[in-house]
């Protein structure tokens, strides 16, 4: 797993997040998928970094594989 995406059953039902925040990875995607840029995910969440969106993109290529 991601050093930058972690999975807590306390946290967010246990829905893998971005580490350190409350933010999922199923919303950045959901943001992406949507058609919204980088820069938008990061106006609505301004602390994340580009390497956490590359994270979710990673965790979620992963997960489908």
């Amino acid at each position: 797993m991601s050093e930058r995406i972690s999975i807590d059953p306390n946290v967010c039902n246990g829905l893998p997040v971005v580490r350190g925040t409350r933010i999922t990875v199923q919303t950045v995607l959901e943001f992406l998928a949507a058609g919204d840029s980088v820069e938008d995910v990061f106006a609505e969440y301004p602390s994340l970094v580009r390497a956490d969106v590359q994270a979710c993109l990673d965790y979620a290529s992963r997960a489908s594989a």
